[in-house]
């Protein structure tokens, strides 16, 4: 028979072993309130952030993706370019053409950004008439430097390369070019009549990569133009993201292979064979978007026999403003006309 001792120890040794598992139990119990209150936390921001997201975006109650959230940023920082575009605007009115470009907040000076890139068409043996447009409109030295610093103008001569790589006039062109530093010399462009069309698309892209102006505008090198006109003008089209303007006209589409205007794709231009709405080629402006445009899709665009209807058909399935401006009839004439053809 068992004495007073013996019980005594097996009721300590029961005490001993009743603490641990009352130990577990209490940090079992603690680790399931602590896990359950993360996951409630974890869940409660899930849904602060969806409705955050659902209220900004008005899209309601929706599964919002990665996509979803950049969209948003975008929108948030198209917002902020807008309104410093609107300021911009604002100060360009009281200064002049040129639309001042808008700053990063640690640049201590702004960048003047260009109003305009004009490239004007020329080709070889056309020396005269690059030296009447330099003494009549566009100038040279500190003149053509002070056209772009003060009213954001921008004008270059526009010459591919001779199909004898390096003869007489590619040598004399690359004289001129140092002479006046007012040239765009297309290296990869063979200059020739039936190449109008590719070259047009080439300085749109050149223009776009190396400027980053508001417009771009071809010009034909026995074209007068009115600097000052021409400014006032695109000054007034600053809110249109994408516009392209001039004379705009349509014309005959030509199936005759020995016609002088033979259009070899006028099949495309169904049963009346008439071009669509395009700018006249002696003059016309495009946005920087539609430049851009140009630049990235250059290797598939299509271009025509002629360039003025090639540039019109790379906007014709775009959201483009179409401005039919009459001073940019340059064979017109007409009162306060912006260009007049020499």
């Amino acid at each position: 028979m068992p004495g007073k001792g013996s019980n005594t120890r097996l009721s300590t040794m029961a005490s001993r072993s009743r603490i641990p598992t009352l130990l577990l139990f209490m940090f079992s119990t603690f680790a399931s309130i602590y896990v359950a209150g993360r996951l409630w936390q974890d869940s409660q921001n899930r849904v602060y952030l969806i409705k955050e997201l659902d209220r900004i975006t008005g899209l309601g109650k929706t599964a919002i993706s990665v996509d979803d959230t950049l969209k948003i940023i975008a929108c948030r920082e198209q917002h902020k370019k807008l309104s410093a575009l609107e300021m911009e605007l604002a100060a360009a009115r009281q200064e002049g053409f040129a639309s001042s470009r808008s700053t990063e907040a640690n640049e201590i000076t702004s960048k003047k950004r260009p109003l305009v890139v004009i490239g004007i068409f020329t080709r070889f043996g056309r020396r005269n008439n690059r030296d009447a447009i330099r003494k009549a409109w566009m100038g040279t030295g500190a003149a053509l430097k002070k056209m772009e610093n003060k009213k954001g103008i921008v004008a270059r001569f526009v010459i591919g390369r001779s199909a004898n790589r390096g003869d007489s006039s590619d040598k004399s062109v690359d004289i001129e070019s140092r002479q006046n530093n007012d040239f765009i010399i297309l290296d990869n462009h063979v200059e020739a009549d039936e190449e109008l069309p590719k070259k047009t698309k080439l300085f749109f892209a050149h223009g776009a990569d190396k400027w980053d102006a508001e417009f771009y505008a071809k010009v034909n090198d026995d074209v007068y133009v009115n600097i000052d006109a021409l400014g006032t003008t695109l000054a007034a089209h600053l809110d249109k993201p994408r516009v392209y303007i001039g004379c705009m006209k349509s014309g005959e589409v030509f199936s005759e292979p020995n016609h002088k205007w033979y259009e070899p794709d006028w099949w495309k231009f169904g049963d009346k064979k008439s071009y669509f709405r395009h700018a006249s080629g002696e003059l016309y402006v495009i946005s920087q978007a539609l430049a851009k445009f140009i630049s990235i899709n250059r290797s598939i665009l299509r271009t025509y026999a002629h360039d003025d209807v090639s540039a019109g058909s790379w906007f014709i399935g775009l959201d483009v403003k179409h401005v039919d401006e009459s001073k940019f009839c340059c064979s017109s004439w007409s009162t306060g006309a912006i260009c007049a053809g020499v």
